[in-house]
């Protein structure tokens, strides 16, 4: 009798521990990352989707040496601006670059020029990006071949691991992602080597066309236009860069709407360009260096940045924005703008280029349609 109890007594321990160690959460490696956020993003109502799109994002390059890493390792890379980028159903931006840990650059790139601009950030910084509340990234641009196969396959398994949509690559040209009731689907586009050609407006249409058909709202990303403050309006003409042919962007954007998209959000020039509405759709031309960490000029007005609030309807027309001026500044990094410098600047650029768009901005930046 006595051994049974002992027995009894036994199992009853074991019984305990086990279920101990079942009611326990799975340990998350965070290898020096952020935690991953779990706020529960809002948006105004259930039948309009709010949407965050923000520019150029590198947080630091390991090449060619650590010395053009943040001294904070990124962590407070988006800090000011984490409130805005978390409280959207859908965040973007623009990836410039890869995640890659170790690794040669591409030869070809660094026959390019006499002085390569090659961005490789560290794999974990990854999680910065996730724990900002991103859910589509660009890496439809000049930067996602910087380091070959090598550094293309790396950031492609990174944000898979994340669950961090993208496309723009030839080998991932489109996404899906279903948020609150909606299916929003994601192409990107640009003149670069292994990504989607921003110049073939027929094959751009074709794609736009068919994700339309499988989704509800259709948001297109676009890397074109000239570099640098000589290339601050757009000409609706073809533009070239050194020598190289940068699209006609009006041409492409409003492409993409007759297609189908439904938002129409451009980079590349590393400064702001200007806004429209077409066919009630929101068109934004160059979103600017929003998070970028030397190797990219952010002096004068290529430091200042819009990030782009947007309510937009279930059938894909613009209802209501706003523009949140940001600036950077080394070492700061980014900042809230108070002195809202950068809608200053839209306003002029937009009266100039777009003098037809119903598109109206106030001066603290609430965007709204004079139809």
């Amino acid at each position: 009798m006595r051994r049974l109890n002992l027995y009894l007594l036994f199992f009853i321990i074991l019984l305990t521990y086990a279920c101990k160690q079942g009611n326990k959460q799975p340990a998350v490696k965070q290898n020096n990352a952020t935690a991953v956020n779990t706020t529960k993003k809002s948006t105004p109502t259930d039948d309009t989707l709010s949407i965050v799109a923000v520019g150029d994002m590198m947080l630091g390059t390991s090449y060619p040496s650590r010395s053009t890493l943040p001294p904070d390792s990124g962590k407070r890379s988006f800090k000011p601006v984490l409130s805005h980028l978390r409280n959207a159903d859908v965040t973007f931006g623009n990836l410039e670059g890869v995640l890659l840990d170790t690794g040669a650059a591409a030869e070809f790139k660094l026959r390019q020029r006499s002085k390569a601009y090659l961005f490789r950030m560290p794999e974990w910084y990854g999680g910065i990006i996730k724990d900002a509340g991103f859910d589509l990234i660009s890496l439809g641009n000049n930067h996602s071949n910087d380091f070959g196969l090598a550094g293309r396959k790396a950031t492609m398994r990174i944000l898979d691991s994340l669950q961090i949509a993208y496309a723009g690559l030839r080998s991932k040209p489109t996404a899906i992602i279903k948020v609150k009731g909606f299916t929003v689907g994601f192409c990107a586009f640009s003149p670069n080597s292994q990504t989607v050609s921003l110049l073939d407006l027929q094959n751009a249409a074709t794609i736009i066309r068919k994700l339309k058909q499988q989704t509800d709202i259709v948001i297109v990303s676009f890397h074109g236009g000239g570099e640098g403050t000589g290339f601050e309006h757009v000409t609706r003409a073809d533009e070239s860069y050194k020598g190289e042919n940068r699209g006609n962007v009006y041409a492409f954007a409003h492409n993409a709407i007759d297609a189908g998209a439904d938002v129409v959000l451009g980079h590349g020039p590393h400064l702001t360009r200007g806004m429209e509405l077409y066919k009630k759709r929101f068109i934004a031309y160059s979103l600017g260096n929003f998070c970028t960490y030397k190797g990219v000029n952010t002096s004068g007005i290529c430091g200042l940045a819009p990030l782009l609030k947007l309510t937009i309807k279930k059938n894909g027309e613009f209802a209501a924005g706003r523009i949140v001026a940001t600036r950077q500044t080394y070492p700061a990094g980014i900042q809230i703008d108070t002195g809202n410098r950068v809608i200053k600047k839209i306003k002029i650029l937009n009266a100039s280029d777009f003098p037809e768009s119903p598109l109206a901005i106030s001066n603290d930046g609430v965007m709204s349609a004079s139809y």
